[in-house]
């Protein structure tokens, strides 16, 4: 295990130092195939890498089949919502500004803020895990705040010297750690099982009611398909990316190529959660601790690599947040201020730490979790975003009222149960689209005969 520590300990220290040289270069513009893996790197994170294979143990290449339809999501969100964005703006919201006025706008942002800030923390926790099992296999007990923080330091290291560009170039990096990793650890499976680790295993499961399971055919295409138009169209974390690209067909290019990229990772992973029911059988009680458990028992080297790779989603994932969530908060609220970006990624750097504490345990799949998280405001703000681009009024309180209906709406459906079911998150966004357009026309309606002033 002194040579898994190793492993990790180097790429720490390299980590940073390549991302800086790399940012430093004298090109200003960052390549469109940058871009694309700094896109995949920002919304894989940890969980996917931990939960993925968990997934895959019980239902099969589900994530596959949502990727089907991220694809289409995402070709959307090329043709119609980057070409609303300049090239270079710090933040998307200002959009929402021209459209309404700045209430709107801080509103959005402070949405993003406040979900991101829960989301990230599950991330951050999910990533410390395999190294505080690596730790206490070798007979250690160290406490999570203190990795906590030093994943985070670590992370501040790169992200504060070096900017944006920085953290696009150590993404870049880092996916490819852990796609490398993903096909090594596929080999190990293929050697100790004797036949290759491709098994039949369905894409789409079945047999829970309508609107509760995530991997139908119907949410995965239809839902997953809204989902990504949400999370790509109308998210800064993501779109951050893309207006850093010194042309709007690079964008398009970035954001298009990321969804084959994310399709061949968790076509990686499934393919590992499947194979591991012949290594590993009876471990579906605990899904998100099968891969790390797994990978403490590889050679040293390659289990280094692996927690590396595994550190790599969430330092990829960390740096991105924590720059985007500092330019939101700079352009959108603190614009005449004089807070630095630097000093501004530094706090919430800290407020990320102490939300990883609080949100450390979810029930079920880490990932699910995460992205249910992220779905409650994706369908508001997704709402707001269509109204500003198809809607004819521009008046910013019927929007403001949208936005209040859709959250009171999803807020709502975070209790309902079918069958014993919670809704699936892909279907909590086109229901927060829905009600952002019925809370603005009830609000308009209501504004015409009178009712309001």
């Amino acid at each position: 295990m002194t040579a898994s520590l190793l492993v990790i300990l180097l790429y720490l220290c390299l980590l940073p130092v390549i991302s800086i040289m790399l940012a430093r270069q004298p090109r200003k513009d960052l390549p469109p195939w940058a871009i694309c893996l700094s896109l995949v790197a920002t919304e894989t994170s940890t969980l996917t890498i931990v939960s993925v294979p968990g997934v895959a143990y019980l239902k099969g290449y589900v994530f596959v089949g949502l990727a089907a339809g991220y694809l289409v999501g995402r070709i959307a969100v090329a043709l119609w919502f980057l070409p609303l964005h300049e090239r270079g703006a710090t933040s998307i919201y200002r959009y929402i500004g021209q459209r309404f006025g700045t209430k709107l706008q801080k509103l959005l942002s402070g949405t993003f803020l406040i979900t991101r800030l829960i989301a990230e923390g599950v991330r951050l926790y999910a990533g410390m895990i395999p190294v505080s099992m690596l730790f206490a296999s070798m007979g250690y007990v160290v406490p999570d705040l203190l990795l906590l923080v030093l994943i985070v330091l670590l992370t501040l290291a790169y992200t504060v010297a070096g900017g944006l560009r920085a953290v696009v170039w150590s993404d870049s990096l880092q996916l490819g750690l852990y796609l490398g990793g993903s096909v090594a650890c596929l080999a190990v499976i293929w050697s100790r099982a004797g036949v290759p680790p491709f098994h039949w295993a369905p894409v789409f499961s079945h047999g829970m009611p309508p609107f509760t399971d995530p991997f139908s055919m119907a949410g995965a295409v239809i839902g997953g398909a809204i989902l990504a138009l949400a999370s790509h169209g109308t998210d800064q974390l993501m779109l951050q990316r893309c207006l850093a690209a010194k042309t709007l067909n690079g964008a398009r290019a970035a954001m298009i190529g990321s969804v084959f990229i994310v399709g061949l990772l968790f076509a990686l992973l499934s393919c590992i959660g499947v194979a591991l029911r012949d290594l590993m059988p009876g471990q579906g009680a605990r899904p998100d601790a099968l891969f790390p458990q797994f990978i403490l028992t590889l050679p040293p080297v390659l289990s280094g690599l692996l927690v590396a790779g595994i550190l790599a989603a969430t330092m990829g994932s960390l740096s991105s947040t924590m720059n985007a969530m500092a330019a939101a908060t700079k352009a959108d609220f603190l614009s005449r201020a004089k807070f630095s970006l630097r000093g501004l990624t530094v706090i919430w750097a800290g407020l990320l730490v102490l939300t990883a504490l609080l949100f450390s345990r979810p029930n079920g799949s880490a990932v699910v979790f995460g992205l249910s998280i992220a779905s409650y405001s994706y369908g508001a703000t997704l709402g707001v975003f269509l109204l500003a681009m198809i809607g004819r009024s521009r008046n910013e309180k019927a929007a403001i009222s949208g936005f209040i209906s859709a959250v009171g709406a999803l807020a709502l459906m975070s209790f309902v149960r079918i069958e014993g079911h919670a809704i699936a998150f892909p279907w909590l966004v086109p229901a927060g689209v829905t009600a952002t357009f019925a809370g603005a026309k009830v609000f308009s309606g209501l504004r015409r005969i009178g009712l309001k002033k």
